[in-house]
């Protein structure tokens, strides 16, 4: 219609439009008043407070002014009071800056969970401050004042200045917050200094808040339903840390803003109770806390550069220690073959030792009563005639053995387990002897039994590459939603040594996990040393090699090494992001680690019947299943823990009776049946005492352990199930070491000088390790806010906390115990397998 007033149009064109117009909105049903608003405006002066009223008739404004420097902050803080009791229109101040607009009501309403409404009729807020290109410049701002009730509203407002806007270094500063009076400061970097963290502690645990750091914009998004918009945030009850670096803020500035939430479920705090009308507006009380802000520079390039020197230079010491061990027994080695080829020059005790003639020990294995007996019947040469005659077989010749075993060895099939043609008929006679040896559970052909324990190495090399794959990808999700969005309450962090390096949060955690993987490739190098030396003496018919020690697979020991080296790369995926929901991944290979060396201990004694890989990964998967089902449904469930408890009460009855006969029972339909025969005939009939008494005694002890596991479980029904069930696996392993210990020093045998220093080494890092493990500097049980009054500050180098020391710690104590396992039997490596008890 402007196109009407130009003078080349005629008025009657412009009269009809007019017309028009005036029809249309009629035609709409729309009323058109001529109302007149009254507008006051006031100039106004900073820490005065003002008390007047207004309606909807009458709409006041105060003009402000104030100068900014470039070199000076200086916060405007606006307070406002509600003075009028149930006012059904809430009161409107919209704040007019000149980059921004502040409106907020009063009553202010914020909304707490499943929509539930809180009011708060004093509200406080902090006005941005966007920077100035001036050296000093006068502004002007509004504050606007309306409403729609037709009757009066009073109301307060007091516009002050804050003197403590801008955040100074390593200076403390405490602070009052609600709800509705959230508080905001400004941090610009110093010269020099590229990543601060901020710290913010309170002594009260609620109400629940929340720490957010956003870039100098405006508006500021200082309120509980909008904080989470843009920044880094935290939720909060007595720590918050969030580490800033310069190079994410472009203006080399940010504000710390803290707001306190409208309720504490956030936090682990209970939920308040729901108001009785849908409609009513619950009155939020008193919620204010007070707080206390510190930004600190945080670590420069120097020490992260130290301190992954020093996780590198902690393990390539073991390398080295490794390489000059190596050097040391290479040399011996040389001299006792030196002495073999020159054997008039020994003695006759050390021929015959080398020979693996040793002389037969007077103890009997078998229970302390009939090694009692044995020794009391006579002299030792009666004793050993009598053992040899229940044994019921002689000593052959070495010569014998080898022509023997080199027969077996040309003849055997790469699929053929039972190689000897009596093994199907007479192993049930042969494990049914009270005495057993090595050489009765070691007749099957070594190339077979070889390569069915090779399996275990490929079979968990072929699970690390399936498992890992799609968990890095995970883990790498997982960092990368925390950057875009900035919720930091995602992953379950140490905050307060949680140092970022590119794209990951918290790279020590990760760093310190450098470890398992390092130690892990040493152990498999020290186990490929020993496999070449063994096959190289099997290819110089060496009858030591043939058929003293232990017979030696290395197919577990492979399958141990890549075991640790995987648990150290999920490890650090784990902590890419720790959280509720990926703990399993720092936890499947430490239960594959204690089930591979439980199979490694049965197997030095048992290689024959020891499990095969497809059934002992069926059962570490079925481990690692309960594990998940564990952490998803066995927070308080009693049906889970029931379940489980007598599952676990079960398999360790069934593989308690496995121990005890040596794979010598069937699980069918009759095993009812011959289990109350069993009982009859040997517990009512004759009252006769267990066959075996030292597997019986472990066994009881085992069981004992179990029960008391499973019944703690069921009690108790702690949180985390993962760490729980790595705790069975732990002290079921840790009973049969000590037994394998036991029943090692009882038969006779010694433990040589390495093994038992690696033995003391172990115990002492283990004791060490397990201290900072409990330390619990985090927790995912718990809200991501309670976690964090766990945090604590690093302890090592600047750089690494009590975790990581666990870390470093654990590796070493792994490493350790698997080289207790490889070197524990060296002493037998000369006697004969025939005079090697079974245990």
């Amino acid at each position: 219609m402007a196109s009407c007033w130009k003078p080349t149009h005629s008025s009657l064109r412009c009269f009809l439009l007019l017309l028009l117009f005036v029809l249309t909105v009629e035609g709409a049903g729309v009323e058109v008043r001529n109302t007149s608003v009254q507008v006051m405006q006031k100039d106004g002066e900073f820490d005065k407070s003002y008390m007047d009223n207004v309606t909807s008739e009458v709409q006041i404004i105060y003009t402000f002014n104030h100068t900014v420097t470039r070199n000076k902050t200086e916060g405007v803080r606006v307070s406002v009071e509600l003075l009028s009791e149930n006012t059904k229109s809430p009161v409107l101040f919209v704040v007019r800056q000149k980059q921004a607009v502040l409106s907020f009501q009063v009553p202010l309403i914020l909304r707490g969970l499943y929509q539930r409404k809180y009011q708060y009729t004093q509200v406080r807020r902090t006005l941005c401050q966007p920077p100035t290109l001036a050296l000093s410049e006068t502004q002007f701002f509004y504050v606007d004042v309306s409403t729609l009730s037709t009757s009066s509203v009073q109301y307060q407002l007091r516009v002050s200045r804050v003197e403590s806007f801008t955040l100074q270094t390593n200076t403390k500063f405490s602070f009052n917050a609600t709800p509705s009076q959230p508080q905001f400061f400004k941090y610009g970097f110093p010269d020099g200094v590229d990543t601060v963290i901020v710290k913010v502690n309170s002594e009260k645990n609620f109400p629940c808040s929340v720490m957010s750091i956003q870039d100098i914009q405006c508006p500021v998004y200082d309120l509980d339903n909008n904080v989470a918009f843009i920044g880094m945030y935290q939720t909060m009850t007595k720590k918050a840390a969030i580490t800033v670096q310069r190079k994410d803020f472009p203006s080399n500035s940010f504000y710390v803003v803290i707001v306190v939430k409208t309720e504490d479920e956030a936090c682990g705090g209970p939920l308040r109770f729901y108001p009785l009308s849908p409609d009513e507006l619950l009155d939020a009380g008193n919620r204010s806390k007070t707080l206390e802000v510190v930004v600190s520079p945080a670590i420069d390039s120097e020490v992260y550069i130290i301190g992954m020197l020093f996780c590198l230079g902690i393990f390539l010491f073991f390398y080295a220690m490794t390489f000059i061990l190596a050097c040391f027994e290479n040399k011996r080695m040389h001299k006792k073959r030196e002495g073999l080829l020159n054997p008039a020059d020994m003695s006759p005790a050390e021929t015959a030792s080398l020979l693996g003639k040793t002389p037969a020990s007077p103890y009997e294995y078998g229970s302390i009563a009939d090694n009692a007996s044995t020794l009391s019947s006579g002299p030792a040469t009666d004793s050993l005639a009598s053992t040899e005659a229940n044994y019921g077989y002689m000593e052959r010749s070495l010569d014998t053995v080898g022509r023997c075993r080199q027969e077996s060895l040309s003849s055997v099939e790469e699929d053929d387990y039972d190689t000897l043609a009596d093994i199907d008929s007479d192993k049930n006679i042969i494990r049914t002897k009270k005495y057993l040896c090595v050489s009765d559970l070691a007749r099957k052909d070594k190339r077979v039994l070889s390569k069915k324990y090779q399996i275990y190495f490929w079979n968990i090399a072929t699970i690390a590459v399936f498992y890992a794959l799609p968990v890095i990808q995970l883990v790498i999700t997982y960092q990368t939603v925390v950057n875009v969005t900035g919720n930091q309450d995602i992953c379950y962090y140490n905050f307060l040594c949680a140092h970022p390096l590119g794209a990951l949060s918290s790279f020590n955690n990760i760093l310190s996990n450098l470890g398992y993987v390092m130690l892990g490739l040493l152990f498999l190098l020290i186990v490929l040393q020993r496999d070449v030396v063994h096959k190289r003496a099997l290819l110089r018919k060496e009858a030591t090699a043939l058929e003293c020690g232990i017979p030696k697979h290395f197919g577990l020991f492979y399958a141990m090494g890549t075991a640790l080296m995987m648990e150290g790369l999920l490890s650090a995926c784990y902590h890419v992001c720790p959280n509720y929901t990926n703990f399993q991944f720092d936890t499947s290979f430490m239960y594959m680690i204690a089930g591979l060396c439980m199979l490694k201990l049965y197997q030095k004694r048992h290689p024959d019947i020891n499990a095969s890989a497809y059934s002992a990964y069926a059962c570490l998967a079925a481990v690692i299943f309960f594990s998940v089902l564990g952490v998803v449904f066995g927070k308080g469930n009693t049906a889970f823990w029931i379940v489980f408890s007598v599952l676990h009460i079960l398999f360790t009855m069934l593989l308690s009776t496995q121990l005890y006969y040596m794979g010598r029972w069937r699980l069918d339909s009759g095993i009812l049946r011959r289990i109350l025969h069993m009982i009859y005939t040997d517990c009512i009939r004759q009252c006769s005492g267990p066959m075996y008494i030292d597997r019986m005694v472990l066994l009881v002890m085992g069981n004992i352990v179990n029960w008391s596991l499973a019944a703690y479980g069921l009690i108790k029904k702690p949180n985390d199930f993962a760490s729980y069930l790595l705790a069975i696996a732990i002290c079921n392993l840790l009973l049969y070491f000590a037994f394998y210990i036991i029943m090692k020093l009882r038969s006779g045998e010694r433990i040589r000088c390495l093994p038992l220093v690696c033995i003391v080494f172990t115990a002492v890092v283990w004791g060490f390790a397990l201290f900072f493990f409990f330390q619990g500097l985090s927790t995912w049980q718990k809200t991501p806010a309670e976690s964090r009054e766990h945090n604590r500050d690093c302890i090592l180098l600047s750089f690494f906390d009590d975790h990581d020391i666990w870390h470093f710690l654990s590796s070493i104590a792994m490493f350790g115990s698997f080289l207790v396992l490889l070197t524990m039997d060296d002493d037998l490596d000369t006697v004969q397998r025939d005079k090697i008890y079974v245990f």
